[in-house]
């Protein structure tokens, strides 16, 4: 089975509003979230191929050093138009599945990965990651790549629930904590750091808070 990941990533400009730091702050930390799951991605052994969509120059660059296939994203229309200009991609390359991942779960672990794809079933079918507060999707695993459209920015979870549904009976719902961890805002960056599942990636976003 051919599985691809999709990173949709917004301009570093245009991301993070919610947290309570300066722009190259928030730069940095989109920087060095990116880089960890993209290279957590890289020696994942389930995982094919990382499709990044996006048009962020310094993604793009990051991207490289973990052999990402890009999709520029000019129009940058939201994270579902971005999603489907990945499952474009993989439709025509004959992928079977994908996940679609944010880019700000840096505690993401290769473990992880396995143990949500534990519940892959056959021929059709739909994993579902909440995020921590049950408000968002933090992974959407489809097989086939088309078999339904994202929902993101909407109450995604409830409605990636009831959507995926409508398509397949193997709909399963896992709690992986690690993916459940993503940084929205200023209490969620406090959360992530009070677990320290990764001290080098901890240090860092740290550093990077306390520099001017």
């Amino acid at each position: 089975m051919k599985i691809a990941a999709i990173i949709p990533v917004k301009t570093f400009s245009k991301a993070k509003t919610r947290l309570e730091v300066s722009p190259q702050q928030v730069e940095n930390l989109c920087k060095t979230m990116l880089e960890e799951i993209l290279h957590t991605l890289s020696i994942s052994p389930q995982i094919e191929k990382t499709i990044m969509v996006t048009k962020e120059e310094k993604a793009i660059e990051i991207g490289k050093k973990f052999n990402t296939t890009t999709i520029i994203d000019e129009k940058e229309e939201g994270v579902n138009s971005a999603v489907a200009l990945a499952d474009k991609y993989l439709l025509e390359n004959n992928f079977d599945a994908s996940i679609v991942l944010p880019q700000d779960i840096p505690f993401i672990k290769t473990q992880d990965i396995d143990f949500m794809l534990n519940y892959k079933m056959h021929p059709n079918f739909a994993i579902i990651v909440p995020s921590r507060r049950f408000d968002g999707t933090n992974a959407l695993v489809r097989m086939p790549i088309d078999l339904m459209e994202t929902h993101y920015d909407e109450d995604s979870y409830k409605i990636h629930m009831n959507a995926a549904k409508k398509h397949t009976l193997n709909v399963a719902m896992v709690f992986v904590r690690r993916i459940m961890w993503d940084v929205d805002n200023t209490e969620d960056l406090k959360f992530l750091l009070q677990q320290n599942e990764k001290p080098k990636i901890t240090e860092k976003i740290k550093r990077i808070l306390e520099s001017n």
